[in-house]
């Protein structure tokens, strides 16, 4: 009996459809077109298409290529870090394969490839495939399944979809192999993210796409896009709405209880664990911030599409927003009544869809159902009340409100987040950082200013949470500068987690810390190649660690106050892993910060002799002055953070010498041999590394290898052994240099357990 077979859409045959595409480009897009049109003359070219978020990059490749390779009979390799972007290109191809792009092809063969249990497999590739569409891990781990299908091609059209992950190894590897395998290939990638192509800001992006358009004409080795267009063009005119970005604090606490393999399913999948999304839903004040925050703008905001959290937050939003006197109703898929046993069917939620359209309703609450695919020009705002890990997700949550006059939508559209407190355990991601690089939607230096403000408060609202809790880091907080307390900037970047999902991050930079992230940045790789990581581009829990350690010793061993986060460093050796350079360092210079001066404000207060009703009004009256609203992106809204701020300042003009302690004890002293390395590099640097280097020095056999003392394994590799005493410094040893020696680290964990 034959085996069932089921319908399945990972593959399939694709025929033209009759008629004209009813979707008409925009101007951008045609002169895309062109402009690839040009590139396409030479035999090969590797290139970038930048569009904005919203100015359809998916749609304007895809159309060209079914004219310029499909209809031709020439392959394409499309290639992509996330499952749904798979998807997303391979719709696009199929939904516009009109017979206007495909006059000499009767049918085309696409197959999409991953690891997603719906998807095929590399060994499934076949050698008639035209369109391949493939997850970079999967094709990256078999490259050898493309050898069949590439064997008799002497031109191939290789993409990479969000083109500026492309300098990660994998996408390097395969681009390698691939032209390896074929004569030519034309190598387009797309992105929102473009670069600059200054000499000194190129990098590896600029080595991959190193072909472009100047004054018309294809030149090969200087510009690296053939086409981009920015934010600000697409909002000028009207095809994109201007955002406008706003965030409130809930000052609600998320998280304290969570184990590590809760974060790990948030970092990795997004998944909120169900009792903190359960804790989050029912939250009565935090929900009441959002329909407060709604009510009080509701004229400005106008028809709004709120992201929730799950099934549950969803229904009780819109209880409080009826409550409210709001128009307010819900849509979900598959939800089922725990009594009656009946689901709320497409049906229902249909009639909501167009009831929203039609006026009826104010404010529509989903659960991920609107991300992307339907239509709803009208709306103006987007309240993001269920934070994620995703930047695709944010892009399509983002994305609902950007539709701008041209395209039947609004001229402009708020973006307010709802920021909880989780301890930055997990790195949200902000929606402003989705259009770095091209989101200056005026020139004006305000308008910079309160985008830096906002993107600081979001990253690290209260940067000082971690060690107020502890006597002696308050001691030291209050005792420093408020100035010194300023941000000076940021290392900004994205990068992906073993899995696929996109982790947008910021390092912030204080005066404090300057300097040692300047020395680890330019030690990344002499880091990488001691620890011989080199090719590696997801490095484990382990070695992360191991890193981080030797990191923390070499250039984080001062007191600095604020201080280094361990989980920054850790952060910042992902990014390097995957793109082999450094992130780039942004300056706050634009910031005025005699405005944000929170010892200043003190001073008057105590200098007027200000009594509590006069302060009250003072400080208020600040607060809500258009004038301060630094002090309001500053401290993130939270204004119970800046009243604080301002009462530990007065403290310490009122009481100077409140954390003075008296001095009842005279201290021993201990002499440096008697403490440990790590001990000595606090009070001398450069008598450790001494003690370090002749450590390993004498250790050298003749070959110049360093061989452990105990099992004598060795290597030239310094990353490979620890530091470690002959006579234990608890049985009377001294860090001297006759008493040191080096073990690998497998003898050194088992001296350790002895």
């Amino acid at each position: 009996m034959a085996l069932e077979e089921v319908i399945i859409h990972s593959n399939g045959v694709v025929r033209p459809k009759q008629g004209i595409n009813p979707r008409k480009p925009y101007e951008h897009q045609i002169k895309a077109s062109e402009r690839l049109d040009i590139m396409n003359r030479d035999a090969d070219y590797s290139t970038l298409v930048v569009l904005p978020t919203g100015g359809g990059k998916t749609y304007t490749l895809s159309v060209w290529l079914l004219r310029h390779a499909i209809d031709k009979g020439t392959k394409i390799l499309w290639i992509a870090h996330r499952q749904t972007l798979l998807d997303q290109a391979a719709e696009s191809f199929y939904r516009y394969a009109y017979a206007e792009n495909l006059p000499h092809t009767s049918s085309f063969k696409y197959r999409i490839i991953s690891g997603a249990s719906e998807h095929d497999k590399p060994s499934h590739i076949h050698a008639d495939d035209n369109l391949l569409i493939i997850s970079k891990d999967s094709i990256g781990r078999n490259l050898s399944c493309l050898d069949r299908w590439l064997a008799k091609e002497n031109e191939i059209f290789l993409i990479i979809d969000e083109a500026h992950h492309a300098p990660a190894k994998t996408y390097r590897k395969v681009i390698d192999y691939v032209k390896k395998k074929v004569h030519h290939v034309k190598l387009i990638g797309i992105t929102a993210t473009p670069f600059r192509t200054a000499e000194d800001e190129q990098g590896l992006l600029a080595k991959i796409f190193p072909d472009g358009i100047k004054n018309g004409k294809a030149v090969h080795g200087e510009v690296g896009i053939a086409y981009q267009i920015g934010l600000k063009d697409l909002i000028a005119r009207q095809i994109l709405s201007k955002p406008i970005f706003e965030s409130y604090q809930t000052e609600e606490s998320f998280g304290d209880s969570m184990g590590i393999d809760a974060w790990e399913s948030i970092q990795r999948l997004d998944i909120i664990p169900h009792d903190i999304a359960e804790k989050m839903a029912k939250n009565v004040r935090r929900n009441e911030v959002i329909v407060q925050t709604y009510l009080k703008r509701r004229k400005e905001y106008g028809q709004t599409i709120v992201f929730a959290i799950d099934q549950t937050h969803a229904i009780q939003l819109t209880k409080q927003f009826k409550e409210s006197h709001i128009n307010a109703d819900y849509i979900i898929s598959s939800i089922r009544n725990a009594f009656t046993g009946a689901s709320i069917d497409r049906a229902r939620n249909e009639r909501k869809l167009q009831d929203y359209r039609d006026g009826k309703l104010d404010v529509l609450i989903n659960v991920n159902i609107l991300t992307e695919g339907v239509d709803l020009p009208k709306t103006k705002t987007v309240f993001l009340a269920r934070p994620t890990v995703s930047t695709i997700l944010m892009t399509q949550m983002v994305g609902r409100a950007l539709r701008g006059t041209v395209a039947g939508g609004t001229d402009s559209a708020y973006i307010v987040s709802f920021v909880d407190n989780w301890n930055e355990h997990i790195s949200w991601v902000n929606p402003e950082t989705l259009f770095i690089g091209n989101n200056d939607f005026t020139d004006d230096p305000k308008e910079r200013t309160k985008r830096t403000l906002r993107m600081i408060s979001i990253a690290k609202i209260e940067e000082f949470a971690r060690i107020l809790s502890r006597e002696a880091g308050m001691k030291a907080i209050i005792q420093t500068p408020f100035q010194q307390r300023i941000p000076i900037g940021m290392y900004a970047f994205s990068y992906e987690e073993e899995g696929g999902a996109d982790t947008s991050y910021q390092v912030i930079v204080y005066n404090s810390t300057k300097q040692a992230y300047e020395n680890l940045m330019k030690n990344l790789p002499r880091i990488f190649r001691d620890f011989k990581v080199t090719e590696d581009e997801y490095l484990s829990n382990e070695m992360l660690e191991k890193m981080q350690t030797q990191c923390r010793d070499r250039f984080f061993k001062e007191e600095m106050v604020p201080p280094y986060e361990p989980e920054d460093i850790k952060r910042i050796l992902k990014y390097y892993a995957q793109q082999g350079e450094a992130p780039r360092f942004r300056t706050f210079d634009e910031i005025d910060r005699s405005k944000l001066d929170v010892a200043a404000i003190a001073k008057h207060i105590y200098d007027e002799d200000m009594g509590p009703r006069k302060e009250t009004d003072y400080l208020n009256s600040l607060w809500e002055s258009e004038e301060s609203d630094m002090l309001r992106l500053f401290f993130g809204l939270s204004k119970i953070y800046f009243l604080d701020n301002v009462e530990n300042e007065k403290r310490k003009l009122t009481n100077p010498h409140l954390f003075d302690e008296e001095q009842n004890v005279e201290y021993g002293t201990r002499s440096l041999e008697d403490m440990t390395l790590y001990d000595i590099g606090k009070h001398n640097p450069e008598l450790e590394k001494k003690l370090r280097d002749e450590a390993f020095e004498k250790s050298k056999n003749r070959k110049g290898e360093y061989r452990c003392a105990l099992c004598g394994m060795t290597s030239r590799s310094r990353a490979q052994f620890h530091v470690d005493h002959i006579r234990p410094l608890s049985k009377g040893g001294k860090s001297i240099a006759g008493n040191l020696q080096i073990l690998c680290h497998r003898c050194n964990g088992k001296k350790g357990d002895n």
